[in-house]
């Protein structure tokens, strides 16, 4: 059995983004950049002003002197004239600063009567007016290849003038369950049978990762349906199998998909839950065989296909982020498998985070996943821990899945 970090660093060494595809700026929130957007202009274009007042020069806005006011400058409507000695005008957020103003008068410090106002407040040369380019310029990398995209950097990407976005192509995850006792939720349950659960929440999954999820029929245990069934995912980035990879009689889908010229690169993680998980390659697609269970299925999915879907969208593939809590309740010392415990998170009374493990841990207890907070992550011959003591943690609440 090889360790976590193995398997992750060997899933990951063969995976390349996808390639480019332009896409409309509204249909680019959660896609990965594939090239380096530059503004196309400078922003603001010209000096403007912060807020609404008058526009003048620094000389003349001492306190209580009067100014004529020379005209008016709304949002997108500038002045064609100079301003000159003892002039003022009117001018908005937004409005662009004058040839001959240094300075701005705030409404709020300016009594108007007339054609004429009256300065309240002494201004300041260059306070409220922001700069030609103070945003950024023509040429100005907004957003760097290889970001996934927020509404911020949508935002940015729109104010520099981009209509559309390259972007890397959503990774097509193709998701075969396997197994007699398998039933589609709504449907009728065969005596000993259990609903299938793994193919919706994998393909929740990989929809939370940035992937596009292609559930397949689920395939019976029988080695030509499994490997008739894997032939379809010809044409998909990765396929992910769940079900069928551990040694029992009735487990096919190694010898399924060796059928069809699959490589294995290995199988069996000293990990716990999810000690039986393949790695190969199916013609050309790289191959992810979860286990069966439920839990097991999804948390080898955090762990391994989470990356596996960044690297194929562009990103680097890190690992879940690794953060700490305290103890809430002692731990017996770990064996040779990683362990990772489903667990609540809570306040301390310091305010720091405490993760207390469920007293169960059985890999199909799927209801305990979900009001799980977070994994807590134990290492191979990890000492028995007491309360109280620092643990990392996985947690599962920011993940958005």
């Amino acid at each position: 059995m090889i360790s976590v970090e193995q398997a992750r660093e060997r899933i990951l060494a063969g995976l390349r983004p996808t390639a480019a595809e332009i896409v409309p700026l509204a249909s680019a929130w959660g896609r990965v950049c594939a090239a380096a957007m530059a503004s196309r202009l400078t922003q603001p274009p010209r000096d403007v002003s912060a807020m609404d007042g008058y526009a003048l020069r620094a000389a003349d806005g001492t306190l209580g002197a009067r100014l004529r006011v020379a005209g008016s400058a709304p949002a997108g409507h500038p002045w064609d004239g100079t301003l000159g000695a003892g002039e003022a005008l009117r001018i908005f957020t937004g409005s662009i600063i004058p040839d001959g103003a240094d300075a701005i008068l705030l409404q709020e410090d300016a009594t108007r009567d007339g054609d004429g106002v009256t300065v309240n407040e002494a201004v300041t040369a260059g306070r409220h007016i922001r700069r030609a380019g103070q945003d950024f310029a023509t040429g100005d990398v907004l957003v760097p290849a290889g970001k996934r995209l927020g509404a911020r950097d949508i935002g940015l990407i729109a104010a520099g003038n981009h209509p559309w976005v390259a972007v890397h192509r959503q990774p097509r995850v193709a998701i075969l369950a396997t197994g007699d006792e398998i039933a589609l939720p709504g449907e009728p349950i065969p005596p000993g049978g259990i609903v299938s659960s793994n193919s919706h929440a994998l393909a929740a999954l990989v929809r939370a990762g940035g992937g596009d999820p292609v559930v397949l029929p689920v395939a019976p245990d029988d080695r030509d349906a499994i490997a008739a069934a894997a032939d379809a995912a010809a044409g998909a980035d990765i396929l992910v199998t769940t079900g069928g990879a551990s040694v029992g009689e009735h487990d096919l889908v190694q010898d399924a998909l060796a059928a069809r010229g699959m490589t294995l690169d290995f199988w069996k993680i000293a990990m716990r839950p999810g000690k039986p998980l393949m790695h190969g390659t199916l013609g050309g697609v790289p191959m992810l065989g979860l286990p069966g269970n439920p839990v097991s299925s999804l948390v080898t999915a955090i762990l391994f296909l989470l990356p596996a879907i960044a690297r194929l969208s562009g990103l680097p593939g890190a690992p879940p982020a690794v953060t700490h809590a305290g103890l809430g309740a002692a731990l017996a010392a770990n064996d040779h498998r990683a362990d990772h415990l489903r667990a609540r998170l809570e306040p301390g009374a310091d305010g720091a985070l405490v993760a207390t493990a469920f007293e169960r841990q059985d890999s199909a207890m799927l209801r305990l996943l979900t009001l799980a907070d977070a994994l807590i992550l134990r290492p191979p011959h990890a000492p028995a821990a007491p309360a109280g003591a620092t643990v990392p943690i996985i947690r599962l609440d920011t993940l958005g899945i």
